[in-house]
């Protein structure tokens, strides 16, 4: 049995992935009505490849579905194919500009469900030292050999690597406006620090921070909003707003830095988080609630 690897392009067909997961299987474009046949010759060395991994892949195999940002949204065993230039049956649905649909060639699978996020919403975002080559990572389809599926699967089912599907929603601006209004969701006691000029000030190099709180003791505290996992640039970041503020008005503050990235953190970014002042790092969620209006 064989691990493979496919891409899904969720950014450019949103919601694609659900729609894997809900017909339990993945798939690849390349309409034969658009000059890709399953043989023959071909110029197209992209379609080439697949079309040769297609072929390739058989039921019993493995194969993990690969999202933007080195993340993957679940393993699933190979049940069948529907690949030939006759089985088109498109995933992303036909509409004017796109009279024949995409995402038509099938491989059926029966997805694991034992083996990472319980929810549908969430995903896993792998660390670096658990990562697919260049190699394996830039074809739509390919063969795994850097990381056996054992490795695979217990760094999918560490909850720290579990992340948010959600990619598009405007995090940092949102959580910058978020925070002064409920800044105690962050911390009992935190409230919007008084004094405005302090609250708005631009730095003499122009640089200026994301949220300024107060916290129980009166010390301010910086907030800096990240959308994806922290980096030690970052981490640097934030650091150098809180010496600016120390330098320019003699405060002594804290720094947070709110993240919506996995819990499980690289060893840069808490080696950058411990040295002086330290950086405390907090990892944020999105929730979202709908109710029926009467």
């Amino acid at each position: 049995m064989k691990l493979w690897k496919i891409n899904c392009m969720e950014s450019n067909n949103p919601g694609l992935w659900q729609r894997w997961f809900k017909h339990q299987c993945v798939a690849v474009g390349w309409y034969s009505g658009w000059g890709f046949s399953l043989t023959g010759p071909t110029s197209d060395r992209g379609w080439s490849r697949t079309r040769n991994a297609l072929q390739a892949i058989q039921p019993d195999d493995f194969i993990v579905v690969a999202l933007q940002g080195n993340r993957l949204g679940r393993v699933g065993q190979v049940t069948g194919k529907a690949i030939s230039d006759a089985d088109w049956e498109p995933l992303v649905p036909r509409r004017r500009d796109m009279p024949d649909g995409e995402m038509g060639r099938r491989i059926f699978v029966r997805w694991d469900m034992t083996t990472g996020p319980d929810q549908r919403d969430m995903v896993v975002l792998l660390p670096k030292e658990c990562r697919f080559t260049p190699g394996e990572l830039r074809p739509t389809l390919c063969q795994i050999n850097s990381l056996p599926l054992e490795r695979l699967r217990s760094t999918m089912n560490d909850t720290s690597n579990w992340v948010s599907l959600l990619t598009h929603f405007g995090y940092e601006a949102a959580l910058s406006d978020y925070m002064p209004a409920y800044a105690y969701h962050l911390e009992d006691g935190l409230l919007p620090h008084p004094d405005a000029k302090i609250r708005e000030k631009v730095f003499s190099d122009r640089s200026r921070l994301d949220v300024l709180l107060i916290d129980r003791q009166d010390r301010p505290v910086v907030v800096e909003c990240k959308r994806a996992a922290p980096s030690g640039a970052d981490v640097a970041q934030l650091r150098h707003y809180l010496l600016r503020l120390s330098e320019e008005t003699g405060l002594s503050p804290r720094g947070i830095l709110v993240h919506g990235g996995a819990r499980k953190l690289s060893d840069e970014v808490r080696a950058a988080a411990a040295k002086q002042p330290p950086i405390e790092i907090v990892r944020y969620e999105l929730r979202v609630d709908f109710d029926l209006c009467t």
